[in-house]
């Protein structure tokens, strides 16, 4: 350890600085640090910089023993600022923020330095640069800490109640949990009916249920929380506001039914309705009536009108008895206040292109959500294996259909790019299906062709094994050669044929007849770009939607305020779905519960003497601000005389700078990053000795 005293922060003196007191604390990591660095050397050339008062080393700075240090300095050795070098900020920032406060001083007196990322892991072969880059981050996170200024947090009001966006089972199961911490929901669904993707399966991995019975479940008992407000087809149109005040403008579809309708009336009109359409219940392998109920016993029970397929000829009407229908209903809008937004908006499933592996242009090429659909007792074939008028005796499924992509192999999609990603739930759902044929149809021949087989959930290898034990044949195909689909044209035997060459037997060429190919296709991001602009939300490369931190931060956006739930971030089965809804409704409740909330102060500030409030320089900050409605010019009186200004609400600043670069007059800084600082460690870094 070393020391060096620089005065009492409280005499004014300390080089420009107010007499600050800093104190260093540099951290070994377990030795991710300072295997690389020179970690002594690093504190003793702290020691000698300018307002260091104490300088000290810790195996793990993050433990007990090592805040519980920093906390004894702050009050025995009358620190009034504190750097710690250490790992990245995102993991412990906020925690030495909070030794800060426990000691009686200002939590955003407090600089951190990245010596574990920026330096001994990303400069592993020079022991000695990686020691002197470290030595200048320190000395510039000191020049920094001499000269910040205590902050406070900024407190915004925040309405208890939360819009959910989406009725599956990610979207029902946060609803839920937001409304038994007290919260009042509000959950819209575009759709006329509550239940999303599980309303189309039949049973769920690895227990077998029955997965509308589960549903069903989950649904009561959002109808019967009083605290939940459901709105079906509901659209958003826009959003406003920010965390603790979102205001979301929501466009409702007529359903044109009435609400109470009994199930023989809706029958009477439905059976009465000359108007069709595919199903998407059923993955278009059926028709349903412009008038419709998807299954029985969905939510809500009452039938919904698809208005583009209805012609209003009102023989439903004459069916349904007087009042029961009414063909004229208007839409309606509603505008709803909000603290915390949870988005729950699902997931597709990939959609072949025609021809890929023979889908569109042969009958018995079909995908695993329609087979799925197909072995459900109330599916469009009520169970039976059925293609053509013919029953299926050979079925071969082909794994990674839309999924683990290869450029140059596969088709791009409109966007130009491939889904080159693992969609996660297609090898189990795809086993399960196959183990479901092999129990139900003993007879039927099963063909599994895959590139790897990644049964990842607990239990899930089971299906594996079973499938083996069950006479499944597996031919393991390369991602750069994919099976080939044909059609034998003959009117006996199997009416497919699947190619491809084996890796299993080091290339042997595979020939296989088949009546049905199932294609797994994978999980696609959900076409939700008119949020994405409305909100800002950011997506990673595979265009879900992207959380703060898978680890730390995994169900939370950039945006403020604004969660996710479930398939809208990737690809999960029903299980990590709901576990991931009931995070975001913890985060959210948590949020919400002092009925106000606290931000970091670390946004644009305006000095209003220097502001021209846009004349002579077109109010550029306005321009270049990242944030919707962030900063914008107002009048105001400014000593005694009227003038604009810019102004910032500091609630949807993110503190990201543009307008501070842009502004000619200088007349903006961020707090916690202003350019006195900026220029101090600037200086530092440059003219620092080892």
């Amino acid at each position: 350890m070393s020391q060096r005293e620089t005065g009492d922060p409280r005499s004014g003196t300390g080089g420009g600085t107010n007499g600050a007191r800093v104190g260093v604390y540099i951290c070994h990591c377990g030795g991710n640090i300072s295997d690389v660095v020179d970690v002594e050397k690093v504190v003793q050339a702290a020691a000698k910089l300018p307002n260091v008062a104490i300088s000290r080393r810790n195996m793990f700075m993050c433990s007990d023993p090592g805040q519980n240090l920093i906390l004894e300095d702050i009050v025995n050795e009358k620190l009034d600022r504190v750097v710690v070098a250490a790992c990245s900020p995102s993991l412990h920032e906020l925690t030495f923020r909070e030794t800060l406060k426990r000691a009686g001083l200002n939590p955003y007196l407090y600089e951190h330095a990245n010596i574990r990322e920026q330096v001994s892991w990303s400069s592993k072969s020079d022991v000695e640069g990686a020691t002197d880059k470290a030595i200048r981050l320190v000395a510039a996170a000191v020049a920094k800490a001499a000269r910040l200024r205590p902050l406070e947090p900024i407190r915004v009001k925040a309405f208890r109640r939360v819009v959910v966006v989406g009725g599956g089972v990610a979207g029902l199961r946060s609803a839920l949990d937001l409304a038994r911490q007290g919260i009042q929901v509000d959950l819209l669904e575009r759709s006329p009916f509550l239940g999303g993707r599980v309303a189309q399966l039949d049973q769920v991995f690895p227990t077998g249920e029955k997965a509308r019975d589960l549903l069903h479940r989950l649904v009561e008992e959002v109808q019967a929380n009083e605290s939940i407000q459901v709105y079906t087809g509901a659209e958003i149109q826009s959003t406003s506001g920010y965390i603790g005040n979102f205001r979301v403008q929501v466009h409702l579809h007529p359903r044109g039914v009435k609400k109470g309708l009994s199930l023989d009336q809706a029958r009477k009109a439905i059976d009465a309705c000359p108007e069709t359409a595919e199903s998407e219940h059923n993955y278009g392998l059926s028709e349903r009536k412009a008038i419709y109920l998807p299954y029985a016993g969905c939510y809500p029970p009452e039938p919904a009108i698809d208005w583009e397929h209805c012609t209003r000829c009102a023989k439903c009407v004459e069916a349904a008895g007087e009042g029961a229908i009414d063909l004229e209903e208007a839409a309606r809008d509603v505008v709803l206040d909000a603290g915390a937004i949870v988005l729950a908006t699902g997931f597709d499933p990939y959609e072949p292109k025609k021809g890929e592996y023979g889908f569109g242009e042969h009958d018995g090429v079909v995908t695993l959500p329609q087979l799925i659909r197909m072995l459900d007792e109330q599916g469009p074939t009520k169970g039976e294996l059925i293609v053509g008028g013919r029953p299926v005796r050979n079925v071969a499924f082909i794994h990674c259909v839309g999924s683990r992509q290869l450029e140059g192999v596969h088709q791009p999609g409109p966007d130009g790019r491939v889904n080159d990603y693992c969609s996660r739930v297609c090898c189990t759902a795809t086993l399960q299906a196959a183990n479901e044929i092999r129990e139900r149809f003993p007879s039927v021949h099963v063909f599994d062709f895959y590139q790897d087989i990644r049964t990842y959930g607990r239990g899930h290898e089971t299906y594996y094994e079973n499938a083996s034990n069950q006479g499944v044949l597996f031919f393991r195909y390369a991602a750069e050669e994919p099976p080939v689909v044909e059609g034998t044209g003959g009117e006996e035997g199997p009416r497919l044929i699947v190619r491809t060459k084996d890796t299993l037997t080091w290339g042997e060429e595979i020939e296989v007849g088949a009546d049905m190919v199932v294609l797994a296709t994978g999980v696609m991001p959900r076409d939700i770009g008119d949020l994405v602009e409305m909100l800002k939300l950011p997506r990673s490369a595979d265009r879900f939607l992207q959380e703060v931190h898978p680890k730390l931060r995994p169900v939370e956006l950039a945006v403020g305020g604004v969660f996710i739930a479930g398939t809208c971030q990737g690809p999960m089965d029903m299980t990590e779905s709901t576990a991931a809804a009931a995070a975001a409704a913890v985060k959210a409740s948590a949020l919400l519960a002092k009925g106000h909330i606290e931000l970091d102060p670390f946004v644009a500030g305006v000095d209003e003497d220097k502001c021209t409030g846009g004349e002579g320089c077109d109010a550029v900050c306005v321009a270049e601000c990242s944030a919707l409605e962030a900063i914008s010019i107002v009048e105001r009186s400014v000593d005694g005389r009227m003038k604009k200004v810019a102004e910032v609400n500091r609630a949807l600043c993110n503190g990201c700078g543009m307008c501070v670069a842009v502004c000619p007059e200088r007349a903006i800084q961020v707090e916690g990053w202003r350019m006195e600082q900026f220029e101090a460690m600037v200086e530092a870094l440059i003219t620092v000795e080892g």
